[in-house]
């Protein structure tokens, strides 16, 4: 059997002013895609890899960036037919300019050229906000099951299992959305812990139910304005009817357990949340800004949380990091030990914040994008690009150990495992941004209404 691999992945973050370019995706082709993926697992099927494009969560996709990946699948499909599927690798919470849903425009194209009859399977993120024609026009979908994500290959492996086994056994898949009145910010469905843990813990016994291949919940993202955007239960079986019938039972028990989601960390006001971190005798704080979130695809130059340590007079506190192109080249050209008066962040995010002015000592230069400056007693990462600080490794390359510091500031929600795993405390900052977990603050235009948290007396009929 021949199957094709295909996919543009990106989370938008439609409140952003950000816009996502074509420079902006990580690109495999060809041969490149199979070195990272379950190909290997399937002996007997010849896969025909044409493109994977990936781009950290950001604004808007640029037209033209869309145009120029979806046009090269489709030349692709076709130099590859004739098949006998697609897998697509896809996020499900893109949205292109002058375009609208990115996921239902590259499903509609790769079905036209396909035809009717050939199964298109995707693997997704369980924060998509899925069209009714990507329900429609697919066999077979699936999202993650882990928030913060470390499944994203076991749910490609479950995708494409599931998909060599509809071809090998004659299997026409259904897939089934229910959508819940409902938003939930991601930081408010860490799956390790209620309600989210069982919620995502009952789906195997889900798909143990006769006729069920495949459950999966979708909290999807709620800084994507859409029509599509909400919490929804998502089946996959053999009957449509059948099918139907257990996303609704799925999406019952999520809307039950509705008022109890919530952050799996102590959540204050970003002057709280300071007070909390300089107070605590436990270290590191990990003190999350999560409406400046790099990775729901905020610009990440906010300074309201720096400037509310240094207001309180904080001590060994890292702000890892501010965007600020201009402020990291200032201080790569004046040189370590340098003092020098920067205006930081406030350039990208001109709604949320404004420029800090500082006087700083520049202590250490990584490299021309990279810079460390010191203010009273709190470092700040200076980066030239937007740089989430999700691992060890990251923090490495601004030569600072998490775990010698009191606070550190991350432009994150939920904490990345790794900096879990050592911190001492960890707190979560309601701070104003495009990612602020305060709903009912963002100009929503799209989504449906009435929408639960936003809205009184909302109700679920299915």
């Amino acid at each position: 059997m021949r199957i094709a691999i295909c996919g543009i992945r990106h989370e938008t973050n439609t409140f952003s002013g950000l816009r996502a370019a074509l420079s902006d995706f990580r690109v495999a082709r060809g041969d490149e895609i199979l070195g990272d993926g379950p190909w290997d697992v399937f002996e007997d099927v010849e896969w025909a890899p044409i493109l994977v494009a990936n781009a950290m969560p950001h604004g808007l996709v640029l037209q033209d960036a869309f145009e120029s990946l979806a046009a090269e699948i489709e030349v692709g499909l076709q130099q590859v037919a004739p098949l006998d599927a697609v897998y697509l690798d896809l996020h499900g919470a893109m949205v292109v300019e002058s375009v609208g849903d990115g996921e239902r425009e590259l499903v509609m194209r790769v079905r036209k050229l396909v035809g009717k009859e050939i199964p298109i399977a995707a693997s997704l993120d369980l924060h998509g906000n899925l069209a009714p024609e990507v329900i429609e026009q697919t066999q077979i979908l699936t999202a993650l099951r882990t928030a913060p994500h470390i499944d994203r290959e076991e749910t490609r492996l479950r995708a494409v299992r599931l998909l060599v086994r509809s071809l090998r056994e004659g299997l026409r898949p259904k897939n089934n959305l229910v959508r819940l009145p409902m938003l939930l910010p991601g930081e408010h469905a860490a799956t390790g812990v209620e309600p989210a843990r069982s919620l995502y813990e009952s789906l195997d016994g889900v798909e143990k139910e006769p006729g069920i291949l495949d459950a999966s919940v979708m909290i999807g993202c709620a800084w994507t304005d859409s029509p599509f955007t909400s919490v929804g239960a998502l089946i996959v079986s053999e009957d449509e009817t059948r099918g139907r019938e257990v996303a609704e039972e799925l999406a019952r028990s999520l809307w039950d357990q509705r008022a109890y989601f919530a952050p799996d960390v102590l959540t204050l006001s970003v002057e709280e949340a300071v007070r909390e971190a300089i107070a605590s005798e436990e270290a590191p704080v990990f003190l999350s800004d999560s409406g400046d979130n790099l990775t729901a695809g905020a610009p990440g130059d906010v300074p309201v949380v720096l400037k509310a340590l240094l207001e309180a007079g904080a001590e060994d506190a890292v702000v890892a990091g501010i965007a600020d192109e201009a402020a990291a080249e200032a201080c790569f050209e004046a040189g370590e030990g340098a003092l020098v008066d920067l205006s930081v962040g406030g350039k990208m995010d001109t709604l949320n914040g404004t420029p800090l002015e500082i006087r700083a000592e520049v202590i250490r230069v990584c490299a021309p994008d990279l810079a460390v400056a010191k203010v009273g007693g709190v470092q700040v990462v200076l980066t030239s690009m937007r740089m989430p600080f999700l691992t060890l490794k990251a923090f490495e390359r601004a030569r600072i150990d998490p775990t010698r510091h009191k606070i550190v500031v991350v432009k994150h929600g939920y904490l990345a495992p790794e900096l879990k795993d050592i911190a001492g405390k960890a707190v979560m900052a309601i701070s104003p941004g495009c990612t602020t977990l305060a709903l009912e603050t963002l100009p929503y235009k799209h989504i449906r209404r009435p929408m639960y948290p936003l809205d009184d007396g909302v109700e679920f009929e299915t």
